[in-house]
């Protein structure tokens, strides 16, 4: 979700609480467009974190140092100069402008008592940290925004400073009814898009809320609730529509002007586990209660969120590769399966070409010299059967030829019989991969792929390189019964789950006839509870290919009972007694152990 005005203010108001009348203590630039101030108050120490980054612009109260380069930058040195061990007197947002100021007053060289302000802009690709003095003339920023750039506003040492006027936006703070009426209902857009794009701040995930909260559609053009389709008609249901549209709104903005605000981060359920998916400093009914987690701070939830969301695109980039590797062979074998099973599909007709052949032998006395066909009763099945003849050829040369052509499919067949399994257990092993990359979470879980993907032949090690050490762990989880639950994270983690951790008497568990995780459940030599099953059904529900679907059929059996093959691929295990059962994935009740 953007960085909007409301988040903005809620921020404001937690550094305002937080930070007013404490002293600049240190300044640090830990990323080239990025400054940490850390701020001593009476309350404590606090890192301010301001991130001026086009893609990502930040601004909350970090909880760990971020590191430094060894020599501050000049921006970094500037600061020091006019800021550190100054007074943070005010901190304010501009209407609802994604705009934060701190106001800052320090004693200059000269012992004077100076006023400067550090505005934090946060505008996407135009995002800037700029420090002002007294005349609203800027000192310097952390970015130089020159004429050949911008033709709406430079940003450089000895410019006014001024912040840009929003475009035919109103002031969500201060707009009346019928100004809010009037320039949303007028627009010929999505009613949520007139909505963020008549106001200041509101982005479009606050704006298809307030839609939702009024029971409006929020895709439905916003002229169209105006006007029917005689030009100049006004719906007799238009002003009650407005109406609500505007209490929803007003709701809102009454929370913003009090400052009571809601944090909460809402998530989207994926294959494997929960996705962050938007945040908001304003409640967000449209998504399920059970859906969102809440926080008691602005700083703590985007701390989280963007944790989350970093962590999520960290493993998604670094496992790229990986996946590359893996669907292009697997696109390679679907294809090589498809063909050779339209290949035997082709040689289904063998054995009618073996019965032409030896009721030729029998009847072919029958046939008329240069006959197209002879009709003969199949002594198989008593069936009157029309054979095809090549009037070129006697009898028995017809014969011999349909014999060549079972034999050459009863060839092809049999080849194929073969080959069709090895290459359908490798689409299996690959499946079985691709779902490992879902599931890993950490770097290690990625190496232990890799290593999966050497020993297979899907990759070559570098030279020289040698085996890398494995620190990857299956997960483990405490049932609601306090059983101890193993999950694999990959085929290599499965094999070792299945036949060295768990023991004979121990319940395994895996998803019927789809990639997933083997699942162990230890007994210790106890009577385990039906509701324990159940638990270690939904992990292998959650942990498999099922995942998205939120229910999967689960076979589940002792452990002696499981067996592999010879020469079987990692992972890949047989069974020919089990008990099933059909399981939803939440696993939200169990408890996941750090080990």
């Amino acid at each position: 979700m953007a960085f909007d005005g409301i988040t903005v203010a809620a921020v404001v108001k937690e550094c305002n609480d937080l930070l007013t009348g404490g002293r600049v203590y240190k300044i640090a630039q830990p990323e080239s467009d990025a400054v940490e101030m850390v701020v001593k108050q009476t309350t404590g120490t606090y890192r301010l974190l301001l991130s001026a980054d086009a893609s990502l612009p930040l601004c909350y109260l970090a909880d760990d140092h971020t590191p430094s380069p060894m020599t501050a930058p000049g921006f970094c040195m500037l600061l020091r100069k006019h800021l550190q061990n100054g007074r943070i007197t005010n901190i304010s947002q501009p209407g609802l402008e994604r705009v934060i100021q701190f106001e800052i007053e320090h004693y200059d060289e000269m012992g004077d008592l100076r006023h400067k302000k550090l505005t934090l802009e946060l505008m996407g690709k135009h995002s800037n940290l700029i420090l002002v003095d007294e005349t609203d003339t800027i000192v310097d920023s952390i970015k130089h925004i020159s004429s050949f750039v911008s033709s709406v506003r430079e940003v450089l040492p000895g410019k006014p400073y001024f912040i840009p006027e929003t475009t035919d936006k109103s002031d969500p703070l201060t707009v009346s009814e019928e100004d809010f009426v009037s320039r949303i209902f007028g627009k010929a857009t999505p009613l949520y898009k007139a909505i963020y794009g008549s106001l200041t701040g509101i982005s479009p995930v606050i704006a298809q809320e307030l839609c939702y909260e009024a029971e409006l559609d929020a895709d439905r053009s916003a002229l169209s609730y105006r006007e029917s389709e005689i030009p100049g008609v006004q719906l007799p249901d238009f002003e009650e529509n407005a109406r609500r549209l505007f209490s929803a709104f007003d709701r809102l903005r009454q929370r913003i002007l009090h400052g009571s605000f809601t944090c909460a981060i809402c998530y989207e359920q994926m294959e494997k586990g929960k996705k962050p998916v938007e945040f908001a400093a304003v409640p967000l009914t449209m998504y399920k209660a059970e859906d969102q987690v809440c926080f008691d701070s602005i700083s703590a939830l985007l701390r989280t969120f963007y944790a989350q969301k970093n962590a999520i695109t960290r493993i998604r980039q670094k496992s790229a590769d990986l996946r590359h590797i893996v669907q292009t062979a697997l696109e390679r074998d679907v294809k090589k399966y498809d063909l050779q099973l339209k290949q035997m599909e082709d040689t289904a007709k063998r054995d009618d070409y073996r019965i032409y052949g030896e009721l030729l032998h029998t009847y072919g006395y029958q046939a008329s010299p240069g006959a197209k066909s002879l009709k003969a009763v199949n002594y198989y099945t008593g069936e009157e059967v029309t054979i095809p003849l090549d009037p070129t050829l006697t009898p028995a040369e017809n014969a011999k030829r349909y014999f060549d052509k079972y034999g050459k499919m009863k060839r092809t067949y049999e080849a194929l019989s073969s080959l069709t399994l090895e290459v359908k257990a490798e689409i299996d092993h690959l499946e079985s991969i691709a779902t490992a990359l879902d599931i890993a979470e950490k770097e290690e879980d990625l190496t232990e792929i890799r290593e999966e993907l050497i020993a297979c032949g899907y990759i070559r090690r570098k030279g020289g390189s040698k085996k890398v050490k494995i620190t990857s762990k299956p997960y483990h989880y405490i049932s609601q019964d306090g059983f101890h639950i193993y999950v694999g994270k990959n085929n290599f983690q499965n094999d070792a789950l299945t036949f060295k951790l768990a023991t004979g008497n121990d319940w395994w568990f895996h998803a019927k006839k789809i990639p997933g995780s083997h699942v162990v459940l230890k007994t210790e030599g106890k009577e385990v509870p039906d509701r324990a099953f159940e638990d270690a059904a939904r992990l292998a529900a959650h942990y498999s290919k099922a995942s998205a679907i939120g229910k999967a059929e689960i076979d589940y059996l002792q452990k002696k009972n499981v067996k592999k093959p010879a020469g079987a691929k990692p992972g890949f295990v047989v069974y020919y007694t089990n008990y099933s059962m059909v399981m939803d994935t939440d696993i939200s009740m169990l408890t996941l152990v750090n080990d």
